[in-house]
């Protein structure tokens, strides 16, 4: 992939090194309760009658909707990490994409923020370490990226190449666009009502369906632009697409598949609606949620 021809976004935030790279109760700010604040809350539930665990549960839910310590800062990466330049070139042409999609709908794109961490972050959607990879948080309309899940996808999942984890970024964006056109809102709506949104076929799988079928809309549109996929690139995005499904993790991880769970599709779906995104490049291609068959 020759992800240099890519313009640089100037929406990337470099948050790694400024820690928040541990579990547990923080605020915004990475300090977490004292020994003293917690024998404190303990003995006031005690006096009231209150429950001290759900107390702490409470104060637990109001540190990680706080502001989060990545937004106190605009710090860019430095000119000379070639990691961050890709994800500057990958994100930077998603904007291009979705600038150029909404304008034609009659709409402006709003940019979203896409933050590199270490270890751990603080978002507007909560703390959330390494290992929850990379994620989108409609709160804040921000990306959130480990520069280390793109190790573990060539490691873990087998899943290299750059045009692989340019596939991951877009999807991210993906989320971002939903946000923009109301479908997360929707999603969580039926949250509220208590709907189940698990297993095969359900809203999660559609959403994130969704997203994978926007990514592919994005590499038509930035192929056509710019002309940088290489050969073996599309297969690349391919197999990520691929080693991450549900069932494949699910068989991997607990030796059986229980599709009442799963809430990203399997790898047979995730590739079919990448490359129906790709195939065409039209947004209209991408309505999982009236598809009969996913």
């Amino acid at each position: 992939m020759l992800w240099k021809k890519g313009r640089r976004s100037d929406n990337v935030v470099d948050a790694r090194g400024e820690g928040g790279g541990g579990g547990g109760m923080r605020f915004g700010g990475g300090k977490g309760l004292s020994l003293t604040a917690i024998v404190l809350i303990v003995g006031i539930g005690w006096i009231t009658g209150q429950d001290p665990m759900q107390i702490l549960g409470q104060l637990a839910g109001q540190m990680d909707q706080s502001a989060p310590a990545t937004s106190q800062t605009r710090q860019a990466p430095p000119a000379n990490d070639e990691q961050a330049e890709f994800v500057r070139s990958i994100l930077g042409d998603t904007e291009d994409t979705w600038d150029q999609i909404f304008q034609q709908a009659g709409r402006q794109y709003q940019h979203p923020t896409l933050v590199l961490f270490s270890n751990g972050v603080n978002s507007a959607c909560g703390f959330a370490n390494s290992a929850t990879g990379p994620f989108y948080c409609p709160a804040d309309q921000k990306v959130y990226l480990d520069l280390s899940f793109f190790r573990e996808m060539s490691q873990r999942f087998a899943a290299a190449g750059d045009f692989a984890q340019a596939y991951v970024i877009a999807h991210e964006v993906g989320h971002h666009v939903q946000t923009l056109l109301g479908v997360s809102a929707k999603i969580q709506a039926a949250r509220q009502q208590g709907r189940n949104l698990q297993g095969d076929g359900g809203l999660l799988v559609r959403q994130e369906l969704q997203a994978d079928c926007l990514a592919g809309v994005w590499a038509f549109s930035a192929q056509k632009r710019l002309n940088w996929l290489e050969p073996g690139d599309i297969e690349e995005a391919l197999n990520a697409a691929n080693a991450i499904g549900d069932d494949r993790l699910q068989q991997q991880g607990q030796g059986r598949v229980v599709p009442d769970s799963f809430t990203h599709g399997t790898s047979a779906q995730r590739v079919r609606w990448f490359k129906t995104g790709f195939a065409q490049g039209q947004i209209s291609q991408c309505d999982t949620f009236a598809a009969k068959s996913l």
